[in-house]
């Protein structure tokens, strides 16, 4: 993610100014595309696409974002003896006993 400057400037990651042949100096365009924003490299052309395109690209781009929510699950995760529970359950006993509080 990058940040807005104060003089309204952003920082282009090094892999996506490589894919685009982008160099120091060259011209981008900034183009409204309803809640997000396109980047045109140079070369390029901003061009308004049809609702079928916007559509194709819609469904694209929620294809790779279900693709990177899909986390793979653990083969037969082996019985620890504990959970997750126990563990902030020991943090709080041990952070009250160092700290005079009574433990709930």
């Amino acid at each position: 993610m990058a940040k807005v400057t104060s003089k309204y400037q952003v920082t282009m990651p090094k892999k996506i100014a490589e894919k685009y042949s982008i160099r120091p100096g060259d011209e981008i365009d900034w183009v409204p595309a309803g809640d997000a924003i396109r980047v045109i490299p140079p070369g390029g052309r901003a061009v308004a696409l049809d609702r079928e395109s916007q559509l194709r690209l819609f469904d694209q781009a929620t294809e790779r974002q279900r693709n990177r929510s899909v986390k793979p699950q653990p083969a037969d995760t082996p019985d620890r003896g504990w959970i997750r529970d126990d563990l902030y359950e020991r943090g709080r006993s041990h952070r009250h006993q160092h700290s005079g509080l009574p433990v709930r």
